[in-house]
């Protein structure tokens, strides 16, 4: 096992710009900053491990006025470390130093330096994704809008081959929704196409189950967080009465006692997005707690970069998951970083003929 006395780390701003206005019930987003970590040694600045940070504008724990001063004075802290180069060991260091309130950091440094572990190929963890070119089945993702423009989407991601739609609900008028759920189901039976609505909490606890009634005649897979967080034991009777699965998405941020949200609330299915959730250790963790449970999961990112992005699906394809995930979010912004990440026929796909457009 190597011990580097000394890593340095870097890190560059990008302000990602979406290629149509992104609507969810919190918002409508426009622009995504976000930080590109570089860790390398001193006696070899030509190798180098890129990580992301990138907080979600009012989701991210981490999501603060001072977020770029409290990432510098973290990397900073971090260069007066010695590092033993090894995964678990770099994952356990990064979870002592790092405060669990900034998920995103902890997550772009354990990236940064995984990479650099693994020889500075973008390679972050073993994983069939990466070695043997093996695709990770994903959902494609319907944004909120007009109604015209959410069917004009609907109808490109059925063209371009996927079989698992996940649409965002709770902007707009929820009988239009149920219309545009009716269309895909008018031609596309549970067997052929798989639906998914998020609801990013849009709906009050009183008029949720009503609304989960009329969803689940659609034969719909899943809902995601269909009320805000924190309401423990609303989420619990819901997930109790519906018909329709729910899957637990916000309820996970911030949460230490991952055995005790389960426990007591016992969902269906949880979303796991490691930048919101501190990482891959965090991540893996949830994961264990799970499965213990036989509760179910799937993987999403949260509008990172091809950088954050590769390293989640490598984390992903860990597990060889058969459901989709949500990773289809790489050809989201006009100035993304060109990678070997591509998506075609309803899966993503690690092209390694494709090359690498690093930040610089």
């Amino acid at each position: 096992m190597q011990t580097i006395p000394t890593i340095r780390f870097e890190f560059i701003k990008r302000n990602l710009i979406f290629r149509f206005d992104a609507g969810t019930s919190r918002g409508v987003l426009k622009t995504k900053e976000v930080f590109w970590i570089k860790a390398f040694r001193e006696s070899e600045p030509e190798l180098i491990g890129w990580g992301e940070a990138a907080p979600l504008v009012k989701l991210s724990p981490d999501d603060r006025p001072d977020f770029e001063q409290i990432l510098e004075k973290t990397l900073r802290d971090l260069e007066k470390e010695s590092w033993s180069m090894e995964e678990a060991l770099i994952l356990k260091k990064v979870g002592d130093l790092i405060p669990f309130e900034l998920p995103s950091i902890r997550f772009g440094v354990e990236t940064a330096l995984l990479d650099l572990l693994n020889g500075g190929n973008q390679k972050i963890v073993s994983n069939p994704f990466y070695e043997k070119g093996l695709p990770i089945p994903i959902n494609g993702l319907i944004w909120m809008g007009s109604a015209e423009f959410m069917k004009q989407q609907i109808d490109e991601k059925l063209a371009q081959g996927f079989h698992c739609i996940k649409m965002k609900i709770g902007a707009i008028d929820f009988e239009k929704e149920l219309d545009l759920l009716h269309y895909i189901r008018s031609n596309y039976s549970a067997s052929e196409i798989t639906l998914r609505v998020d609801a990013n909490g849009a709906f009050a606890p009183e008029e949720a189950l009503s609304k989960l009634t009329a969803l689940h005649q659609l034969d719909l897979h899943s809902i995601e967080q269909p009320i805000r967080s924190r309401q423990v034991e609303e989420m619990k009777k819901l997930c109790m009465a519906s018909e329709l699965p729910i899957a637990l998405d916000e309820e996970l941020i911030g949460v230490k006692d991952k055995a005790g949200l389960l426990d007591q609330i016992n969902p269906p299915y949880i979303i796991l997005k490691p930048s919101l959730l501190g990482g891959i250790k965090e991540t893996r963790s949830w994961i264990s707690e799970a499965e213990k449970r036989g509760i179910g999961w799937w993987m999403t990112s949260a509008l990172e970069s091809n950088i954050g992005l590769n390293a989640i699906s490598q984390l992903t394809s860990q597990y060889q998951p058969s459901i989709p995930q949500g990773l289809g979010t790489g050809k989201l912004f006009h100035n993304n970083l060109n990678s070997p990440l591509t998506v075609r026929e309803g899966n993503i796909y690690y092209e390694v003929e494709v090359p690498w457009e690093l930040p610089s």
